[in-house]
Order: structure tokens, then C-alpha cells, then sequence
């Protein structure tokens, strides 16, 4: 078994196409869910014929790619910079991206130390235009650090304007953030932002389809919008002009029956023109963080209650046991002082009491966390949490 929780062939096999095809190739894809991922990698290891819907040029161009792909080295590259590769159906895998069908990845590259399964579990797109205003700017990062003080994560694209306020908002308050990049993991885009992806490497999580050193393309934003919407349970628009990119990730996340929403702006401002079009169809107005919670609190089973499910204690590793077992009886504690007490770093304590928060055993009080009433009533019983 790998690290990534598949067999090593499978692992192997999903980092190969990822060099082949292109996010969210749905040809590809109905190949691999077909025929199965093993038999689409031999047929293009063994310069077979066409597989079915494709032109024999553009297999042809499949099998210059196919004869470039190293994927123990890609691999290997990966792991030296601290990231993994992630298999749909294993342990750490999102199920809600199985909603995109055959554009489903074919695999997640993940930087960072948090459950990217566990974090999806509660999270909230904020998207928006590149070149906001500095009240676009405002509004991201005050909604997006409401979200991340009630126990949301903040799931962006990395770039400038909107996305970059969002990601900071988060992180400026001990939250929880995703970066989802269009380009390969190890290559922070755009470079201006390098410090703040390095930054939500550490204390959040950095997720990509492409392979180490991939560069993006404008198809490529586009595409890597639909898992964007896809990962979280409702999408926020800040500020996006009528053709903006961000209104592909409020459309995807309409198709997949995920909540929209919008942040109105001045009337005659047109970079808002595209979010009014939306609140005129089907999107929700919000202004602030709990309108946000208020509305798409109301999906899945963790809401509307913010304590989720009181689960078996053997879902923890042994990091996330020693990080509860960290956080005092009675009252609450800054992550630092988690972090001292469970004898780690203050951003993987603040990744582990995210995960904890998803599971139901902790809460976030401002700055501070606390055992949940449910965990504090197994501790009164005599027994740990479970």
C-alpha cells in the first residue's frame, strides 16, 4: 500500500494520466471509469489503438505525452517537497468530487499537513475579481475571517484581488484555508503570491490536479474552477464583470446543486455587474459571514448545529488524539498552548483542531478552543471521547 492510502499500481497508474491527460477531460474520463484506470494506462504505454471518441491525431498527441511521463519520478519530486498525491475512494479523498462525474481528477496533489476529506466537510468558496476594489478587498477578508472564527474553511484560488483577501482574512485570524491552484503545487502561481501559498502550505492546505512543475493556462483556470465548487458547499462571488472566471465557479457550483451567493456592490460599479446578473437569477444575497452560515449551514449532517456528531475515537491518528487530549477540561486554550501542551507545531495544532472540529470534539470560542459539550459529557462519565 502507498502512503496516499491506493496500491502502489493504482497510485502510479493516476500520476501517469495526470502527465497524459488534461484536467477535466470527460472523454478521459469516461475511459477510466469504462475500462478502469489499468487498462487506459496500458493501452497508452503499449501504443495501442484509439481508444473510443478520439481522432487518431489527437492520440497521437496522447501518446507523445503518454512517452514523456515518468510517473516515479514525478512521484519522488513530490515527496521531497512535502506533497502527496490523492486517490478518489481512498481514505483522505472528498467524496462530494465524485459529483463531477467523468470530470472528476484523476487525483489531488495536496501540500500541507490537514485531511483535505475533513476540511471539505465544511467548507465555503470565496471567489472574485482579480483587479478588485479596495471594498471587494474589504469585504473578502472581513466574510472570509467570519467564516474561519465560526469553524468554516475558506477555499480560494491563490490569486490576486479577491482570492488572495480571502485566503488572508482566514489565515489572519488562526483559520482554516485552501488554495486549489491551476498549475502543479510545487510551483506557487502567480509569483507575487509565492509568500502567501508558502504561508497557507503551512497552516492550511495547497491542492492541484496537475503534476510537480506544471504551469497554467488560461483553459486550466477555467477548468480548475469546477473543483472549486465542487470541493466546498456553497460559493461566495465578491466583485466579478460579466465575463469574469468567478461566475464559472458560481455556475459549476449551481450545476452541482451547491448553494451561490453574492455580495452586492455599488450599482453602476462593473465589476459587480456580474454578480448582480446572478442575484437576479437564482444566487442569494449575503453581506456578512453569518448570512453565509445561515444558509448553507442547512446542508449535510453537520448542520445547522455547529457541534457535528460525537464519533468512534478510533477515527484519530495518534496526532489528533494527542492534540485533544491537549485541550484543558474546563474552559479554553490559544493553539500555541495546544500546540506546547500535545508537543507540536502551533500550525499543525491548528490543522488538528480543525479536523477535531469536523468530527464534533472541539469548538472555537474567539481566539481560543474548547472541548464540546458532548466530549466534555464522555469525560464526566469517566470515559475519553468517542
Amino acid at each position: 500500500m502507498s502512503a496516499a492510502g491506493g496500491t502502489d499500481d493504482e497510485l502510479l497508474g493516476r500520476i501517469f494520466l495526470t502527465r497524459v491527460l488534461e484536467p477535466g477531460d470527460e472523454t478521459g474520463g469516461r475511459w477510466v471509469r469504462e475500462l478502469g484506470w489499468a487498462a487506459v494506462v496500458r493501452r497508452l504505454r503499449e501504443r495501442g489503438e484509439p481508444l473510443p471518441g478520439v481522432s487518431a491525431k489527437r492520440w497521437a498527441g496522447l501518446l507523445a505525452r503518454a512517452g514523456r511521463a515518468e510517473p516515479r519520478g514525478d512521484l519522488a519530486v513530490a515527496r521531497d517537497t512535502g506533497v502527496r498525491f490523492v486517490c478518489p475512494g481512498t481514505v483522505e479523498w472528498p467524496g462530494q468530487l465524485d459529483d463531477l462525474g467523468d470530470a472528476r481528477p484523476l487525483g489531488l496533489w495536496v501540500r500541507g499537513g490537514a485531511d483535505l476529506r475533513m476540511w471539505a466537510l465544511r467548507s465555503v468558496a470565496v471567489v472574485g475579481a482579480r483587479a478588485c476594489t479596495e471594498y471587494g478587498a474589504h469585504m473578502a477578508a472581513t466574510l472570509s475571517a467570519g467564516l474561519a472564527e465560526r469553524g468554516w474553511v475558506v477555499v480560494s484560488g491563490g490569486a490576486y484581488g479577491v482570492d488572495g483577501a480571502a485566503h488572508r482574512g482566514a489565515l489572519g485570524t488562526g483559520g482554516a484555508t485552501v488554495a486549489v491552484l491551476a498549475c502543479g503545487v510545487d510551483r506557487p502561481y502567480p509569483r507575487g503570491h509565492t509568500g502567501l501559498i508558502g504561508r497557507i502550505a503551512e497552516q492550511g492546505l495547497v491542492v492541484g490536479e496537475l503534476p510537480p512543475g506544471e504551469h497554467p493556462t488560461p483553459s486550466r483556470f477555467v477548468l480548475r474552477n469546477r473543483v472549486i465548487a465542487a470541493l466546498t458547499r456553497g460559493t461566495v462571488v465578491i466583485e466579478a464583470a460579466h465575463r469574469s472566471g468567478s461566475l464559472v465557479t458560481a455556475r459549476a457550483a449551481r450545476r452541482l446543486g451547491r448553494h451561490t451567493m453574492g455580495v452586492p456592490g455599488p450599482a453602476t460599479s462593473a465589476l459587480s455587474a456580474g454578480v448582480h446578473e446572478l442575484l437576479r437569477q437564482d444566487a442569494v444575497l449575503v453581506t456578512d459571514a453569518a448570512e453565509v452560515v445561515e444558509l448553507v449551514g442547512d446542508m449535510g449532517e453537520l448542520a445547522p448545529e455547529r457541534r457535528g456528531p460525537v464519533l468512534p475515537r478510533d477515527l484519530l491518528d495518534p496526532a489528533g488524539q494527542q492534540v485533544l487530549a491537549a485541550l484543558p477540561a474546563r474552559g479554553t486554550a490559544r493553539p500555541e498552548e495546544v500546540a506546547l501542551a500535545a508537543q507540536t507545531t502551533p500550525d499543525d495544532a491548528v490543522a488538528r483542531l480543525y479536523e477535531l472540529r469536523a468530527l464534533g470534539y472541539v469548538e472555537r470560542h474567539d481566539d481560543g478552543w474548547k472541548l464540546t459539550r458532548q466530549a466534555m459529557i464522555s469525560v464526566r462519565d469517566g470515559s475519553t471521547p468517542r
